[in-house]
């Protein structure tokens, strides 16, 4: 193998974990904001006084 051939088996596999980093990164933010609108959710939907009182009539 010569070295030019060397150099760009390595360029190319320096570009494709660089892309696979990138790729990771935008999915690792985007599950971050999915989880910060689910919390946003659950705390909008909670009631304060739901369970405090139990109407029963016979």
């Amino acid at each position: 193998m010569d070295i030019a051939a060397a150099a760009t088996a390595m360029s190319q596999s320096a570009l494709s974990q660089a892309v696979g980093i990138k790729v990771l990164s935008m999915a690792k933010n985007q599950a971050e904001t999915q989880a910060q609108n689910m919390v946003q959710m659950i705390q909008k939907s909670m009631d304060p006084n739901l369970g405090r009182q139990l109407d029963i009539s016979i």
